[in-house]
């Protein structure tokens, strides 16, 4: 797969998220904040409010700190893509 190629299928992962209107399990949200924040290289620090919320995605950017942007993509699209294929 070209690079474009993964940008594209990464992109319609992201938007697919985006649109779904019912909540999603916690760690799935925090898998997905870690993998979205590596495959587009934004090394801000988590903002939230609560400082737990923070402690919580500061450790899941920590536990993937030894990808490659295209492999966080990647795992994001896999991840996508498992959840809708295995939903209830």
């Amino acid at each position: 797969m070209t690079t474009e190629e993964l940008d594209i299928i990464f992109d319609e992962a992201v938007e697919r998220i985006n649109a779904h209107t019912e909540p999603f399990p916690a760690d799935f949200l925090l898998r997905l904040y870690a993998y979205y924040k590596k495959a587009t290289n934004n090394y801000e620090r988590p903002s939230s409010k609560k400082p737990i919320i923070n402690a919580f995605k500061t450790n899941a950017l920590f536990q993937i700190k030894n990808i490659t942007p295209d492999q966080a993509k990647e795992a994001y699209i896999e991840l996508v893509n498992n959840y809708f294929l295995y939903r209830k």
